[in-house]
């Protein structure tokens, strides 16, 4: 047949209309592209998402101790038994001050945040790595995996600080009114395993001996604590220096929250405080720039 005789009026058309008139088409084009240039925190973009953090936390809670025949008695336990070696090796044989408290409530009120400190670097560390499979599955903004390292530690701490008031109720001992400072120190506590955990987390997911490192460095990072010792017996030229370690400011404030005795080395604290602050703003960006390979390199 000639193309003559075609009947234009019936053959299917496709038109691209790039007229703005009231009747035009909608042909807007989204197109997802990396990052480029100048790195955005984006940070309301976790406001969104917020319904999926909280199920990734209700998720490990529950998930912790499943299939354990103990379950959140770990989280009483381990520092129950720690308690127990400190006072019997530090406080009754070596003697070591205790400014004034019951050495079992001294050590135990530095265990609290240390213990909830060295479980939540852990598992910030191993966050990123451990999502591997829903990396590459679904889009979510890459903070919400370090997010729910540091929150579910926070049950583990709960429980723990239960015991500590009967502990407290054993020996008599009646805190102050410093006791209300108790969050602002829990607060700083996250704030501190979150600031390196973001630099661990990232570097791990290139480097795996990242992970294998921190149960090690954590192991011999306790002892640079005032845990079993006050800060007192720190030398004043030192205390400085001794105050770059930024859980050295975390347990004291702990500590004198919890037995109300001599009032912490408030310069100490500041330093631990500016420290953990330039840590976590450069953790920070470090992520946000890293976080487009994580799926790539897992």
């Amino acid at each position: 047949m000639p193309a003559e005789a075609l009947d234009h009026s019936t053959t299917p058309t496709l038109t691209l209309d790039a007229s703005t008139g009231p009747g035009a088409p909608d042909l807007r084009l989204t197109v997802i592209e990396p990052p480029a240039g100048r790195v955005r925190l984006n940070l309301g973009e976790l406001w969104l998402y917020r319904d999926l953090l909280m199920l990734l936390i209700w998720r490990d809670v529950s998930a912790r101790y499943r299939q354990s025949i103990i379950g959140y008695g770990w989280a009483i336990i381990k520092p129950l038994v720690s308690m127990i070696i400190f006072t019997v090796i530090f406080g009754w044989l070596a003697k070591m001050p205790s400014d004034d408290a019951p050495y079992a409530i001294f050590s135990f009120a530095a265990l609290m945040p240390w213990m909830y400190f060295s479980g939540a670097l852990s598992s910030v560390t191993t966050s990123v790595v451990g999502a591997g499979s829903l990396l590459t599955k679904a889009y979510f903004p890459r903070l919400i995996l370090p997010l729910t390292g540091v929150a579910v530690g926070l049950a583990e701490m709960a429980i723990q600080g239960v015991i500590l008031g009967l502990l407290m109720a054993w020996y008599r001992f009646v805190p102050g009114w410093q006791i209300v400072l108790v969050p602002v120190w829990v607060l700083l506590c996250v704030f501190t395993a979150l600031a390196f955990g973001l630099w661990l987390t990232a570097l791990n997911v290139k480097y795996r001996d990242v992970g294998m490192a921190v149960p090690f460095f954590l192991q011999a990072w306790m002892y640079l604590c005032p845990i079993i010792y006050p800060s007192r017996i720190i030398p004043d030229k030192w205390r400085i220096l001794y105050g770059l370690n930024p859980m050295v400011g975390v347990i004291e404030g702990f500590r004198w929250s919890i037995l109300g005795m001599a009032p912490p080395d408030w310069t100490m604290i500041s330093v631990s405080f500016v420290v953990v602050t330039a840590i976590f703003v450069g953790g920070l960006y470090y992520f946000r720039t890293m976080e487009a390979t994580f799926a790539d390199v897992i």
